[in-house]
This record gives structure tokens, C-alpha cells and sequence, in this order.
């Protein structure tokens, strides 16, 4: 491996651990965005979907806030859009569709953020279900699961133990459906693994600096980050759909 592409991939993973032990999700957005750069999309997804799975196994001090009352109807839909989300890699163009995923986090995050906190009721835990069905498609598709339900907890008036609960449960869940698949259908090469193996040091170190910034945040705080992350999300996702047509 080449000393650039080392440097990348040891960049992307303790900035995607680091977000990822912060907030409970945001290890593929973020990491996604250095490792793009170097590795085509048939290896830096499932590298990404394999590095996460890793991220949120080591984050155990935060599994006894998680109420798998509220995230139940999260995990029925993420599992049931894993399936079609992982077709989807197939036949749809990754590129546009980081490209949408991107100009999406540049609008409602800031939108969200200069709108007075709600605890928005509507839909109920058949909506929560919804959400997590089209995180589930986004989540096998491309390792993007966290989005839908990171917004949707945004406007649910839930407190930080809360949304970090759902992050947490339901993007292990489902990125773990999705490596799975992937491991079925060959993607999880050789290559793949090395990268991963190079990346754990640098995930771990990450994630424990995130999670014990975490806990020094108050929930206005917390939200505030989570928005913010989004967006400088939405940024990279952009940035890299529009390098990868050059």
C-alpha cells in the first residue's frame, strides 16, 4: 500500500471513530469521504460497513442507555430495507446517489438547527418503522444508515440517551445485516480486510476520545453537534460525488 493511501486510510478511520464514539453514527459519512479518494467503491464500502461494526462494538458504556422499547420498530424496518438496499448496489449509480444523500444533509440540518427544539408526535411507532425501513435501504446500498433516523430523533424531543441509544442499536443492526450480505456476495476481499486490519488501531483511539467527549455534553449541546456533523457530512458527500466524475 502506498504511503498517501496509508495516510488516507488511517485519517478517514480516527476522524470516523472519533464522530462515531461521539454521536453513535457517522463513521461511514465521515469516512467515506477520505476513503473514496483512494479505494474504488467496491472496496471502501464494505471497509466502511466492516470498520463501523467494529467502532460500535468497542462503545460498550453506552448499550445500558439504549431502550429497545423505543428502538424495536427502527430495527423491524432497518432489517426489512437491508435486503432491498443491498440490490440496489447492482443496478443504481452510487455516485448520484451520494450526490442526493449529500444535498439533502446540506438543507435540513441547518434547518433543524435554527428551529426551536419539538417533540414532533406524528406517525407514532408505525412512522419510526418507515424511518427505519429507509435507513436500512440507504444503509445496505451504501453504508449510509444513520441519516433518516438521526433527523427523525432530531424532531421526536427525545433526550441525548435517547437519540444516541437509537444511532447506536439501530446502525450496528443494520450495517452488520449489510456486511453480512456483502460477505455473501464476495465483496469482502482480501483487499478489504488488510485495509480494515491497517484501520483498527486508529478507529479504536477515536471512538474512546469521542465517547468521553460525549459525555461532557449537555443535550442542547449534543444536538447541536449531531446537526453539525450532518452537515459538514452533507459537505464531503458532495465534494467527493463531484471528484469522482473528474
Amino acid at each position: 500500500m502506498e504511503l498517501t493511501t496509508l495516510i488516507i486510510l488511517i485519517a478517514g478511520a480516527l476522524c470516523g471513530g472519533f464522530v462515531s464514539g461521539l454521536s453513535g453514527f457517522g463513521l461511514a459519512l465521515v469516512s467515506l469521504g477520505f476513503w473514496l479518494y483512494v479505494f474504488p467503491p467496491t472496496v471502501a464500502v464494505p471497509l466502511v460497513l466492516l470498520c463501523s461494526m467494529v467502532s460500535q462494538a468497542t462503545m460498550r458504556m453506552v448499550w445500558q442507555h439504549i431502550d429497545f422499547k423505543l428502538v424495536t420498530p427502527f430495527l423491524i424496518g432497518g432489517l426489512a430495507g437491508v435486503i432491498p438496499g443491498s440490490v440496489l448496489v447492482a443496478y443504481a449509480d452510487p455516485w448520484g446517489f451520494k450526490l442526493f444523500v449529500g444535498l439533502f444533509l446540506l438543507i435540513f440540518p441547518p434547518a433543524l438547527y435554527f428551529t426551536p427544539p419539538m417533540a414532533l408526535t406524528f406517525g407514532g411507532r408505525w412512522m419510526d418503522g418507515v424511518i427505519g425501513w429507509i435507513g436500512g435501504v440507504m444503509g445496505g446500498f451504501a453504508g449510509l444508515s444513520g441519516p433518516p433516523p438521526i433527523l427523525w430523533a432530531s424532531v421526536r424531543g427525545w433526550d441525548k440517551h435517547q437519540r444516541r441509544g437509537v444511532f447506536q442499536a439501530f446502525n450496528s443492526t443494520v450495517l452488520i445485516a449489510a456486511l453480512a450480505l456483502q460477505t455473501a456476495h464476495g465483496l469482502v476481499t482480501r483487499e478489504v480486510l488488510s485495509a480494515a486490519l491497517l484501520a483498527l488501531p486508529a478507529i479504536l483511539l477515536g471512538a474512546w476520545l469521542g465517547a468521553r467527549t460525549y459525555h461532557a455534553l449537555s443535550d442542547r449541546s449534543f444536538r447541536n453537534v449531531v446537526l453539525a456533523l450532518l452537515f459538514l457530512s452533507g459537505l464531503s458527500l458532495v465534494w467527493s460525488s463531484f471528484a469522482g466524475l473528474r
